[in-house]
């Protein structure tokens, strides 16, 4: 007899379960190929997580539910999980943008007022109820994209009472968008202004005031640690101060020059070393014999217009274990789309479908510890689920421009439809999707 479920979502083109691989843990090596692909594939949900999946007609035979939702002509695979993002910001830097672009350098776009400390200003300026809506707005834009987990840094307030006001106002917006978000204190993102003659002074604030009384509101604490921002021995103090603090360790490093920031993420035993376009080969022994994820941004390269793209092919040979993320911020980066950056990754780095598929899945997942929940499809993990309008998950990488997220499934229900614009009868089909949740119905 039947078993009863929640909810089927059945004759999924492709669906790409990863359970081909262990539930938990990151992939590595040949072991990023491994997708557990099914064809005319088929997802059981119980209580927002999956009891099995294969195809529709095993899982037909097997299960039984009132709610059925038919996905012919998709690939569906587990959520994004993006575990770089800066989405607490006030204003957008579009400006800063046709300057590059036009030929300006750095200290260009800082003596026009732009850079970091342009974000730190409006923050500053910016409401609490401002700050919280402008915060949302992007979580949303996560979801819009099939992003279901999401790290969210702060860093743009750089004081005591500012990055005080941008945690709470993550905590708010991450209240009301149906979203996994971690939540990353980045006091050490800049130097603000008032420190800028006495940096040590603003080293003592983070370690002594701010990361006390705002770690309770964190997840991780992370540091821009590079030549001209937080040197090796400032960023070592200042994560070892946020270990004490109860909280885990993630690391900007080794993005402009090389700095030795991805061996100082191992020996601190932090959950991630994050750019990595400048890394050593002793940085790539070190995390191929760690568990600290490399995560990988192309997008901000590509973006800047910079050749320094991070080794993956070589970090992937050695044994590292690789992630991707947006790093979507109002400067360097302002993409939210996984799959963009997955055409990136493709083309100058080199990755193959499979590995993007991984590095955008479980491994970012185990990242954030959270690869007993998401990253992969095996029975018991949230029913995330991203639904592509593509014909083959061979498509990923190659398929790009536009939004090919026809929906994002969170916890076993869809949150949001962009193919409703392309079918109006799609609701009529068996979507139970409430129009009303979100921004709009199709974001």
């Amino acid at each position: 007899m039947a078993e009863p479920v929640d909810r089927l979502f059945v004759h999924c083109r492709e669906l790409v379960t990863l359970c081909d691989g262990e539930a938990r843990g990151p992939r590595r090596g040949d072991r990023m190929r491994d997708l557990g692909v099914v064809a005319d594939g088929a997802v059981a949900v119980r209580d927002g997580r999956v009891v099995a999946t294969g195809t529709t007609d095993r899982i037909g035979r097997d299960y039984r539910a009132a709610e059925e939702l038919d996905l012919s002509g998709f690939v569906v695979l587990p959520g994004f999980v993006d575990c770089h993002t800066h989405p607490v910001f006030a204003r957008t830097r579009e400006n800063e943008f046709h300057m590059r672009c036009a030929g300006a350098d750095y200290m260009a776009i800082a003596a026009a007022g732009g850079g970091i400390l342009s974000s730190m200003r409006a923050v500053r300026e910016a409401s609490f109820d401002d700050l919280v809506e402008r915060t949302e707005r992007n979580l949303w834009g996560f979801a819009a994209h099939g992003t279901t987990t999401v790290e969210c840094k702060t860093g743009y307030g750089l004081s005591l009472a500012d990055e005080k006001k941008s945690l709470e106002a993550l905590a708010a917006a991450a209240a009301v968008v149906p979203l996994t978000v971690k939540r990353t204190f980045l006091g050490a993102h800049e130097f603000p202004p008032e420190y800028r003659s006495d940096r040590e002074a603003y080293v003592r604030l983070l370690c002594d005031e701010m990361l006390p009384q705002l770690a309770k509101l964190a997840d991780y604490c992370d540091v821009f640690a590079e030549p001209g921002v937080f040197d090796a021995a400032q960023s070592e103090r200042i994560l070892a101060a946020a270990r004490a603090a109860g909280l885990r360790l993630r690391v900007h490093a080794d993005e402009i020059q090389p700095m030795g920031g991805a061996e100082l993420a191992v020996r601190l035993g932090a959950d991630s070393a994050d750019h990595l376009g400048r890394i050593s080969d002793e940085g790539i022994r070190a995390m191929a014999a760690s568990d600290t994820v490399g995560v990988l941004l192309p997008g901000t390269i590509f973006f800047l217009g910079k050749p320094h793209y991070a080794p993956a092919r070589r970090m992937i040979a050695a044994g590292c274990a690789v992630a991707l993320a947006t790093d979507f911020n109002p400067g360097s980066c302002h993409t939210q789309s996984m799959t963009l950056i997955q055409t990136i990754a493709c083309v100058q780095m080199k990755m193959t479908a499979e590995e993007v598929v991984t590095a955008a899945t479980i491994n970012p997942a185990f990242s954030l510890q959270l690869d007993g929940e998401v990253g992969t499809l095996h029975p018991g993990k949230r029913a995330d689920l991203c639904v592509l309008d593509i014909p083959s998950w061979r498509a990923i990488g190659y398929a790009f421009g536009g939004n090919p997220v026809a929906m994002t499934i969170k916890n076993g229900t869809p949150i949001l439809a962009n193919i409703s614009e392309r079918d109006p009868d799609w609701f009529a089909r068996g979507a139970d999707l409430d129009p009303s949740r979100g921004p709009s119905a199709t974001h």
